[in-house]
């Protein structure tokens, strides 16, 4: 290998109907978008696993307990653990802070079916030169983020429901004064639109790529 051994963090919700994937229940129903949501999460898993960088820990909102999240836990080989409370930032930065005890780490979600085995490689090998590694995604947020130092500040005054959320990290990487590279953009699965794209990508007929 070229790169140290790399932490991933998997984030998930618990597959409860109509609390994940909201904006597709009008288009799918509330049962069907949390199956969806289930699959792609069990797919990052196995992305994640193939990638064989280090350690894979499913951080679990809001705790581990869920029947879903154990036979995650079984299937994958993956460790559990709760995201706790807080906003998104401040629960991504205890992660981050956990892994950095260790070695580099990265955090992905379950929104990006296009993720690979390659993104994930990628990203390694960026954390042996940068401080940070970020992928984004086309609706302005990201898909991957991660660091092999501390960034003071990264995760802080960021607004997670907006479009901004890249734009607003390259603000505080900057000021921060550390370096990082970014990954070719990824699309991730939010609105019905999104919906059609996957099903015409046929991503979920496949096995991690």
């Amino acid at each position: 290998m070229t790169h140290a051994e790399v932490s991933i963090a998997v984030f998930a919700k618990a597959p409860v109907p109509g609390e994940v994937k909201t904006r597709l229940v009008p288009l799918l129903g509330a049962e069907s978008a949390a199956e969806l949501h289930s699959v792609l999460v069990r797919r990052a898993l196995a992305t994640a696993r193939a990638a064989a960088l280090g350690p894979v820990t499913l951080w679990c909102m809001p705790e581990t307990g869920h029947p879903f999240f154990q036979s995650c836990a079984e299937a994958y080989g993956v460790k559990l653990q709760a995201q706790a409370g807080g906003h998104l930032g401040e629960r991504m930065a205890r992660a981050l802070e956990a892994m950095l005890a260790h070695g580099p780490g990265l955090i992905i979600g379950s929104d990006c079916p296009a993720l690979t085995v390659d993104d994930l490689h990628a990203a390694a090998r960026s954390l042996a030169t940068h401080d940070a590694v970020v992928q984004p995604a086309e609706d302005g947020g990201y898909v991957l983020v991660g660091l092999s130092r501390p960034v003071a500040g990264l995760f802080e005054g960021i607004d997670w429901g907006e479009g901004k959320v890249m734009r607003d990290t390259r603000t505080r990487l900057r000021a921060a004064r550390a370096t990082w590279r970014e990954l070719p953009a990824r699309w991730d699965v939010d609105r019905p639109a999104d919906y059609q794209r996957l099903m015409v990508t046929g991503l979920l007929a496949e096995g991690p790529a």
